[in-house]
């Protein structure tokens, strides 16, 4: 026997109907990519301009399932193309513009994207890549006729005036609710990117589910600055959640420095923003510099790598702000955990609470969590024993697009996140390592990011990676690379009478190198594979 209740299909467009109706005139303020001006404008009409777009898109043939890509910073222009895209059955590639420019073209071909929206900043990449991009018909340049430059792109128009050529009378055609919607590649280090591809379905439960309270926290009584990009995995559900909860949105456009985020974060009231920790770095010297105060942040969401202890404290202690750690990855919408604190653990103060913040945290309803050895056996959750991560759940890949032949789950349906870890009786999982980066020293393993981390907390080090280093007794031992602060040169001894006594002492460092940078990831992470590269042929004084 079947339920009697109504049919109501879980699909995005629901999300900017609602906010258009329930919180109409919420603001949404953007920085144009153009001037760096500010633009204002509501929810009701982001959501008549999605109709627009949704309107205009059939008008330009676009059909159910075709790829359509946008290469675009976060603005009000961006996230209104999400709504019109997905409204009409197409989906809606996001192209991370901090790939190499061989990788950007080889996505959009697979995806066989058939327009590209993409904003100034981006023109000229574009121009050097349009040859190699059969499949796109036509450019459309996120801006107004007096802003369109002259640029030799297929067919090109400016977005305003190509919008300008439908209204907003348009009804969203009936959707299955597990249509695809999204398309968001991996930025993996080994291979070429894999692309995962999102359902209505999918997005929608996700974004329920990362607005709860232990979560985002969000309501209609917050401000949201999203920096973490919407080329990044659905802009960790930002650019859902928060319409769908009212919240004002506050879109950064393409200045991600620390004046002007601060500028933004005072100006607009933000209460809660979002992004990797490369950024924070960035606004916490800004505002030591400067002397400035956050007078109405009151939340900090930090994913995309291990955020450092001495982060999580500058915003806590010196500034008032709460720190939430995510994790995540883009195969899971991206969220999977976030550290609040349950009420087992309210009783904590100090330095045990900052101890609990250093872990990634627990997971909502619809994440599962699975610790297993390599031959899959269940690990006990005792807080000590690493194991390899496994998840599933209603937003979480079963495959990858145009490679389901391709087996990724277990026998269990769960998904190996390829990360290592260890998770607590209260269910606290703690990253590790990723299981490619692990140190296996002597047989016994040792995490490269909890070094990592304890490295950034010394006064003298900008930023710091660990990798593992062949040596002929142990296998392999931990050398410890360091960006230093300007001005600085931490030695050797210095860092590692630093971080004696707070790792055991075979885990310290066998040498420290002092470096100018570090290699990232088009997403902002360490890339290890460089370094490793890098330091492949360099000998440790222990060996």
């Amino acid at each position: 026997m079947l339920g009697l209740m109504q049919d109501w299909p879980l699909l995005l467009h629901r999300i900017i109907d609602h906010a258009a109706v329930q919180h109409g005139t919420r603001e949404l303020v953007s920085r144009a990519v153009e001037d760096g001006s500010l633009r204002r404008s509501t929810y009701a009409r982001t959501r008549d301009r999605a109709l627009r777009i949704a309107k205009r898109l059939q008008q330009e043939g676009v059909r159910l399932g075709d790829r359509l890509a946008t290469l675009a910073w976060n603005t009000d222009r961006h996230l209104e193309l999400w709504y019109g895209i997905s409204g009409i059955g197409a989906i809606t590639h996001t192209v991370n513009p901090r790939l190499f420019p061989e990788q950007i073209a080889w996505i959009i071909n697979h995806a066989e994207d058939r327009l590209l929206f993409l904003d100034l900043t981006f023109v000229p990449l574009v121009e050097s890549l349009q040859d190699k991009l059969p499949s796109i018909e036509r450019y459309i340049i996120l801006t107004n006729a007096a802003h369109m430059p002259e640029t030799s792109l297929k067919r090109a128009v400016a977005y305003e005036d190509w919008l300008a050529e439908a209204d907003a009378d348009f009804v969203w055609p009936k959707l299955d609710e597990n249509t695809a919607c999204g398309l968001c590649y991996t930025s993996g280090t080994t291979g070429s990117p894999k692309g995962v591809l999102y359902s209505h379905r999918s997005n929608v439960l996700h974004a329920m589910a990362a607005a709860q309270p232990d979560y985002m926290n969000l309501s209609s009584r917050d401000s949201v600055m999203p920096v973490v990009p919407l080329f990044h995995a659905n802009s960790w559900s930002l650019a859902y959640s928060a319409p769908m909860t009212g919240a004002k949105l506050v879109m950064p456009g393409a200045r991600l420095d620390g004046p002007s985020l601060l500028g933004l974060l005072e100006g607009e009231g933000v209460t809660m923003t979002a992004a990797v920790p490369t950024v924070w770095l960035g606004l916490l010297q800004h505002l030591e510099a400067s002397g400035a105060a956050l007078s109405t942040l009151k939340r900090v969401v930090i994913g995309g790598s291990a955020c450092p202890r001495a982060m999580t404290e500058a915003f806590e202690r010196k500034y008032g702000v709460t720190v939430a750690h995510a994790w995540g990855m883009t195969e899971m919408s991206p969220l999977g955990s976030f550290c609040s604190v349950k009420s087992a653990y309210a009783h904590l103060e100090g330095e045990a609470l900052l101890d609990l913040k250093m872990k990634q945290g627990h997971p909502f309803f619809g994440v599962e969590f699975r610790l297993t050895d390599d031959a899959g056996k269940d690990l006990p959750w005792d807080c000590t024993t690493f194991g390899r991560l496994k998840v599933r759940g209603p937003a979480v890949t079963k495959a990858y697009f145009r490679r389901e032949d391709e087996q990724v789950l277990d026998e269990d349906g769960f998904f190996d996140t390829g990360d290592v870890g260890t998770i607590d009786a209260a269910g606290y999982m703690l990253i590790t390592d990723r299981s490619k980066d692990v140190i296996k020293s002597g047989g016994e393993w040792i995490s490269s990011i909890e070094l990592e981390n304890l490295a950034v907390g010394h006064p003298d080090v900008m930023e710091a990676a660990v990798i593992g280093v062949a040596h002929p007794k142990w296998d392999e031992r931990p050398l410890l690379v360091i960006v230093p602060k300007e001005g600085r040169q931490p030695s050797r001894e210095a860092m590692l009478a630093f971080m004696t006594g707070k790792v055991a002492k075979w885990w310290l460092p066998d040498d420290v190198v002092l470096v100018e940078a570090i290699p990232h990831t088009a997403t902002g992470k360490i890339l290890k594979t460089a370094l490793r590269e890098q330091f492949r042929d360099y000998r440790l004084p222990t060996a």
